[in-house]
């Protein structure tokens, strides 16, 4: 069988990581086309995964992304056709459905955040499955024409299926200079490229001044683009540490004490590895962290005092974790 996986945001890149390595173990042959976005082709890069480059992010602007969604279907569609793909798959992205659709070649999506409405309406309609959480109701995906048989369930979380095989790396310490002996906070700035997330959490720049003053604490701070990376290095605090390039971020959050997001990826990636976290999301909150919320592995942080800065025991504990078979989830996401 041949696929095509195409990657448009840098968690894309971990969720993929497993499914690439499965479906090749099994014979298939794949290729990977990706969006230049963020991190996403470093980190294509650290996890050893080839891919043609085919379009960039559109910017803040619905205009921008407009124009470049319109852009790269056509240039999807150009580089796919003759290719004789059998399989098509993405994660919360419209543009493979899109242009698979296009091609007549069956299409998956997956996402677990179910209100970014217009990707929603666009790739749930062209791809031939849609892969979600049990935690998100059927009602939330009517609207999308998202329903059986094309909607497709999978129980826990996506990072508990990619992080399954995974043990943190302590090499990541040294690697930014860590002093083990401080608490170690790992913070991700809010995701507001994202167009159903346009306001940045008030709560960041005063978090990062307490962050970046404490002396018994120690604080990465990964920044989505340059634009941000810019900025918290402006603040000139003395105890933040902002990566340089692209860095084993799961490894990271897996001996972090503590993990603050804007956003919901690394939020869950922390629950997964048994990590406490705090979120600090703007938007309307999706039904997988209302669940995490109401079951106490996600707590709101509303004041940055509110941040309990103490050591963690038991770092990479297994009791704390839930380790799902990768397998599964792509035999639910193949659209055949």
């Amino acid at each position: 069988m041949r696929v095509w996986v195409d990657i448009t945001a840098p968690p894309h890149v971990l969720v993929f990581r497993p499914l690439v390595r499965l479906l090749r173990e099994r014979g298939d042959e794949v290729e990977v086309t990706a969006r230049e976005h963020g991190e996403t082709l470093p980190l294509l890069a650290l996890h050893g995964l080839e891919a043609t480059v085919i379009g960039r992010h559109g910017g803040r602007s619905r205009a921008g992304k407009l124009a470049t969604m319109a852009t790269r279907l056509g240039a999807l569609v150009r580089w796919a056709r003759g290719r004789r793909f059998d399989v098509a798959l993405a994660a919360a992205s419209h543009h493979l459905p899109l242009a698979a659709r296009t091609l007549r070649i069956p299409s998956s999506t997956t996402f677990d955040y179910e209100f970014a409405n217009l990707q929603h309406q666009l790739a749930c309609r062209a791809a031939s499955v849609v892969l979600v959480p049990e935690a998100i109701p059927g009602d939330r995906l009517e609207r999308f024409g998202a329903r059986p048989p094309k909607l497709r369930r999978y129980p826990g979380l996506k990072e508990e299926y990619y992080l399954a095989d995974f043990e943190p790396d302590a090499g990541v310490l040294d690697e930014l200079g860590l002093d083990p002996q401080r608490v170690l906070v790992v913070v991700r700035t809010p995701s507001d490229f994202a167009a159903y997330h346009r306001r940045t959490s008030p709560l960041l720049p005063a978090l990062l001044e307490r962050l970046g003053r404490s002396d018994e604490a120690q604080t990465v701070v990964l920044p989505r683009t340059r634009e941000h990376r810019d900025a918290v290095l402006g603040l000139g605090l003395p105890s933040l540490v902002i990566p340089e390039r692209a860095v084993d971020a799961q490894s990271l959050v897996g001996l972090a004490d503590l993990v603050v997001s804007g956003g919901g990826t690394m939020n869950r990636e922390a629950v997964a590895l048994g990590v406490p976290v705090w979120t600090t999301f703007g938007g309307r909150l999706g039904a997988v962290d209302e669940a995490l919320l109401r079951e106490g592995h996600l707590r709101r942080l509303t004041h940055p005092a509110g941040l309990e800065l103490r050591k963690r025991d038991g770092h990479g504990a297994a009791a704390a974790r839930t380790r799902r078979d990768p397998a599964r989830f792509l035999d639910l996401l193949l659209p055949v």
